[in-house]
């Protein structure tokens, strides 16, 4: 990962750091796991939905009915594949606290 790549993850890393821990979890997986090989795209994308009210974000990743964004729509399947515990626990489960 090049300079500018690596303070970019370190300032996206600081607003992943939400009032909702079930966010600041989710995001930071989406982070540490999906970002390092997403397009330029897809990166601005997730720095936009960054940008949403927590009530707002907590609604659109836990239930609420997708973005018509398809960008955005693509950030969100990818957070919420990462809910899951790797060991075949509940979606949105207690397993996604424990990291």
């Amino acid at each position: 990962m090049d300079a500018g790549a690596d303070a970019e993850r370190k300032r996206l890393k600081w607003r992943c750091r939400r009032g909702m821990r079930e966010l600041d979890v989710l995001l930071g997986r989406y982070l540490a796991e999906v970002w390092p090989a997403a397009s330029e795209a897809q990166r601005r994308a997730f720095a936009a939905l960054l940008e949403w009210p927590d009530p707002e974000l907590a609604a659109l990743l836990f239930g609420r009915p997708g973005s018509a964004d398809p960008e955005l729509a693509a950030i969100v399947a990818a957070c919420t594949g990462l809910r899951s515990d790797p060991g075949g626990g509940p979606a949105g489960g207690p397993a996604l606290l424990e990291s």
